[in-house]
């Protein structure tokens, strides 16, 4: 590797998507099963999560809830 790098001509990935890290609990069942869905895929799992979740809010689904 070199010491240094010029990136005085460097450019923004125009096709890079506006992520933002979090932390997010979720059970281990649940990754569990998004990994096993994500091997079949071919894909990583945070990918799979994120794909499902994108498509959730872009096509407004709404979650019902029932408490016993």
């Amino acid at each position: 590797m070199r010491e240094e790098y010029d990136f005085t001509n460097a450019r923004k990935n125009p096709f890079a998507k506006k992520k933002k890290q979090i932390t997010i609990n979720i059970d281990a069942s649940t990754i569990e099963y998004f990994t096993a869905l994500a091997v079949q895929k071919g894909i990583p799992y945070q990918v799979l999560i994120n794909l499902y979740l994108t498509d959730c809010a872009e096509n407004r689904k709404d979650l019902e809830l029932s408490w016993n």
